[in-house]
């Protein structure tokens, strides 16, 4: 398997989509099943200088395809332009494999070294132990628990509000 960190096109909108509404991925990011393709598509195209968004493509017996993204958003506010917010996916039959720690490599990058972030947030549902995991080894901390966050699987749940400073 061949992975590439590469920028979102438009043409990245179906695998992307397809991505937002699969079982074991739309329950940990606030996707359901009836967003369509064309939300999707919008989306990518009204990309502003404030978003930066980054997909895994993985080239396996010669095909091509997008198997997760990570967006970072730069606050556009003037007192809050040193900080950004994050967002990401890997495609189910993906988890596991490296695929969300090269994409927050490459986003980490880009924050630390061109953009100058000092903050960087995301949240994440409080029982998502190896989005957890991963998060907390990349230096984010947990900064607290916003209750009754979203609706999942017919019940309100709890997401952790996770930060990471880079301060020098």
């Amino acid at each position: 398997m061949i992975l590439r960190i590469r920028p979102v096109k438009v043409e990245d909108a179906r695998f992307l989509h397809e991505m937002r509404i699969m079982d074991g991925v739309r329950e940990n990011i606030l996707g359901i099943t009836s967003e369509r393709y064309c939300g999707t598509e919008d989306f990518i195209s009204s990309l502003t200088e404030n978003h930066h968004m980054f997909v895994a493509e993985v080239e396996e017996q010669g095909m091509k395809s997008i198997v997760g993204n990570i967006a970072l958003v730069v606050n556009k506010s003037p007192r809050k332009r040193h900080s950004g917010t994050i967002g990401v996916m890997v495609h189910k039959d993906y988890q596991g494999q490296g695929i969300g720690r090269a994409l927050f490599n490459k986003v980490l990058d880009l924050s630390d070294n061109w953009l100058m972030l000092v903050r960087l947030e995301l949240s994440v549902f409080i029982d998502n132990d190896k989005a957890l995991s991963l998060y907390k080894s990349l230096g984010f901390e947990i900064e607290g628990t916003k209750r009754y966050a979203a609706i999942r699987n017919g019940k309100y749940d709890d997401e952790y509000i996770m930060a990471r400073y880079n301060i020098k």
